[in-house]
């Protein structure tokens, strides 16, 4: 649950941050939302949240 608010987080500013140096205009980043809202929705959404949680597994386990 803190890895998935992390990065919902981390893409919310993002996204924030493109809007306001008009990088993405206010109009694709609406549809982008929907398309995250729409897509978590479908039977993918158990794939990718598999597939993201292997990527913050494998970063976690990397020692340096």
């Amino acid at each position: 649950m803190a890895l998935s608010l992390s990065v919902v987080l981390l893409l919310g500013i993002i996204l924030i941050v493109l809007i306001r140096g008009k990088s993405i205009k206010a109009g694709p980043a609406f549809v982008a939302i929907l398309f995250g809202f729409f897509l978590a929705s479908t039977g993918m959404a158990p794939s990718i949240n598999r597939f993201l949680n292997s990527i913050a597994n494998t970063i976690n386990h990397i020692t340096f």
